[in-house]
């Protein structure tokens, strides 16, 4: 659904006065008062996005707005058609129909669950985590690119033309459980030996987040580097774990992370600061509340079975295959 003038419908909770417009006769010394929302005031949008805070004790209705464009779903289905029917009415609105495309990306429905994809190279790696590491190391050198990197963009395209039909699968029967993985790459960048971070999150068998980031500091070891992974990993289970309860999809007590380092493993477990571990005192402090408060399991996996092995370095092919089988991507055409 789209509304029109969106930012002119919000409720103003706060005295907000104006200079009258021109052409508009008023008496001297005098200015207006805002009744509502106006384009350009910088408590618009925030009013627009509160008139959409509701409860409803039937079941789940979800609404995701972005500025005027919005997405209704949920599994009570008179719930939805109620909520369309009272917006409706209160703004001017136009019913696009079931959810196709938005925000650059195309989905596609079956019985079996979702599809998504993504057809703008800019935005790829939206629905592309196969390419999220390459386009991270190319990324770096948009500033001044060389020959080099123009031949390895190219590779990135021959690549993407190859796998043009692979999709983000989200199964209708897949379980609502989370679970991370985080991984590093310890010294990767022989121009400056900066680390790179690697997770995947995966909500049952679909993979719902990803990252490939290089570490803002060289790392001493590749203990301290895989750490520094599992803080940024952390970050990004917390923010998924809220937002699943915020929809009524409560997560177990604790969540599962896997990582393949054990010393990494062992800080987190230890409270005790020595000279090793006193520089990442943050992070330390960070993930060891998470896990002696039961929110974060640390799990160990091997090496060979990482999937966010994929996120942090180029892999030869027959490695990259079976990094990219665990993401459980499919290849299907648009129908």
């Amino acid at each position: 659904m789209d509304v029109k003038n969106a930012f002119l419908n919000g409720d103003l909770k706060e005295e907000v006065y104006m200079k009258p417009p021109l052409g508009l006769h008023h008496p001297p010394n005098k200015v207006c008062r805002l009744r509502r929302a106006l384009y350009g005031l910088k408590q618009s949008p925030r009013a627009w996005y509160a008139k959409f805070s509701a409860t409803t004790a039937r079941g789940i209705v979800l609404l995701l707005l972005y500025v005027d464009d919005m997405i209704i779903t949920g599994d009570d289905v008179a719930g939805v058609e109620e909520l369309k029917q009272s917006l409706s009415q209160k703004f001017e609105m136009k019913d696009l129909g079931v959810l196709s495309y938005f925000l650059g990306l195309e989905v596609t429905s079956s019985d079996d669950g979702y599809l998504l994809s993504q057809i703008n190279l800019v935005y790829l790696t939206t629905t592309c985590p196969d390419i999220a590491y390459a386009v991270h190391i190319v990324s770096q050198f948009m500033a001044a690119p060389r020959s080099t990197h123009y031949a390895a963009v190219l590779r990135i395209i021959r690549y993407v033309k190859g796998t043009l039909f692979h999709r983000l699968h989200f199964s209708a029967n897949s379980s609502l459980v989370l679970r991370a993985y985080s991984d590093a790459d310890w010294a990767g960048d022989s121009s400056d030996r900066r680390s790179t971070t690697g997770y995947c999150l995966f909500l049952g068998n679909s993979l719902i987040s990803w990252r490939s980031k290089k570490q803002a500091i060289p790392s001493r070891s590749s203990t301290e580097a895989e750490y520094r992974a599992l803080g940024d990993t952390t970050s990004e289970l917390l923010s998924l774990r809220w937002f699943l309860e915020d929809m009524g999809i409560p997560q177990p007590s604790s969540t599962d992370l896997y990582c393949d380092n054990q010393s990494a493993m062992q800080i987190a477990h230890n409270d005790v600061f020595h000279e090793r571990t006193k520089h990442i005192e943050v992070d330390c402090h960070f993930i060891r509340h998470h896990v002696a408060q039961g929110t974060v399991y640390l799990v160990f996996i091997g090496s060979a079975d990482q999937p966010a092995d994929l996120f942090t370095k180029a892999h030869f092919p027959e490695r990259f295959r079976t990094l990219l089988s665990k993401l459980k991507l499919v290849s299907s055409q648009p129908p």
